[in-house]
């Protein structure tokens, strides 16, 4: 049974970092990818007659950035659990005792 336990927990650690590289992967490509949009919209734009300062103020030029931003924070909150964070057992236990308490002085 203990041998079972051991198995079971080494594979759902051995899951538990293949998420996290994969993390890793998408945050490392997030950045490199969105570098590289962002230069060539903002080289575009200079090169079509914006000033340097318009160039980099324009908001269109960080669409994809703000999207895949949203995109990756969701991505490490799934990897890293922190739903479970916030709202874990220990989470519970306080609120079932909060209520209790406001049961009490009614």
């Amino acid at each position: 049974m203990e041998t079972k336990d051991r198995t079971d927990k080494y594979i759902k650690a051995k899951k538990q970092v293949e998420n996290i590289k994969g993390f890793y992967k998408h945050a490392a490509f997030y950045i490199v990818i969105n570098l590289f949009f962002i230069g060539r919209r903002i080289y575009k734009d200079i090169e079509y007659g914006d000033s340097v300062f318009e160039a980099f103020t324009e908001i269109s030029n960080y669409r994809l950035f703000f999207w895949w931003s949203l995109i990756l924070i969701f991505h490490g909150i799934s990897t890293f659990q922190l739903v479970n964070l916030l709202f874990g057992k220990n989470w519970e236990q306080r609120k079932i005792k909060e209520e209790m308490n406001k049961q009490n002085n009614l």
